[in-house]
């Protein structure tokens, strides 16, 4: 069994004021990609597939530029997580092991947290764990439901949430695990039955939660790896930090 990862990095980021795509926007001189990528051979994951969207020249190009292979897909229409993920669906089918999927412009998602949550992932047999960490605002994040033996029973975004699960601090860094196999049982059962009519992933976790399987959260170390950023204050803030606390990729 072999696992992998799949790096969603379609976002054209309109309000970054940049011409190119999201994820090549840099933190201490490096691409948030770079740092991604990264953290993710220090983990010992070597097979990566990028999901390139806006400006896909300018991904392939930078790909192009480093001394190991990374194949990538090509999502045309951006229409949600879930769609990003169903684009690789040729690359999934090629592994029986376990995917990490990650956001390309989340640069504090350490080989830590990737290792340690494979870990419980593997230990616990559940058909996913999403990574996730508790912050002091959780405010616009989807939340962390757990049920009493501490396994996942939702996800709630912000908006749909009550007053309660509003009160829940930890929340969804937007990372998962999967067994390759079971995310694909139900990658085409997701539909577009909502206001933006996209995609989403965290729909797949519904999916497998409605079928029976356990589906586990790993708590991050740090509340860092939920970071990213939609504008330049944003992208200043994660040098800031990465100033700061001294990391680097």
């Amino acid at each position: 069994m072999s696992n992998c990862a799949i790096i969603l990095a379609g976002g054209e980021g309109k309000r970054m004021k940049s011409d190119k795509p999201k994820t090549l926007s840099e933190v201490l001189g490096k691409p948030m990609l770079w740092w991604v990528m990264s953290a993710l051979k220090k983990a010992g994951i070597d097979d990566i597939c990028v999901v390139k969207g806006f400006k896909k020249e300018c991904i392939e190009e930078y790909l192009s530029t480093l001394d190991f292979e990374v194949e990538s897909v090509f999502q045309a229409e951006r229409l949600g997580t879930g769609h990003a993920v169903m684009m690789a669906k040729d690359f999934l089918a090629s592994h029986d092991g376990n995917v990490v999927i990650l956001n390309g412009d989340a640069p504090f998602m350490t080989a830590e947290t990737i290792e340690k949550s494979l870990e419980q992932h593997i230990a616990s047999g559940a058909a996913a764990t999403v990574i996730s960490a508790r912050v002091d605002d959780p405010t616009g994040y989807g939340r962390i439901v757990r049920d009493d033996s501490g396994n996942l029973k939702a996800i709630v975004e912000h908006k749909d949430a009550d007053e309660a699960t509003r009160a829940i601090d930890e929340v969804n860094s937007g990372g998962y695990w999967f067994d390759c196999q079971l995310l694909l049982s139900v990658l085409d059962r997701i539909k577009s039955d909502n206001a933006a009519g996209e995609y989403y992933l965290p729909d797949a976790i519904a999916l497998l939660l409605s079928d029976g399987k356990t589906v586990g959260a790993y708590t991050a170390e740090c509340s860092d790896a939920v970071l990213g950023a939609n504008d330049p204050a944003q992208l200043e803030e994660l040098n800031r930090i990465a100033r700061e606390k001294g990391y680097s990729c």
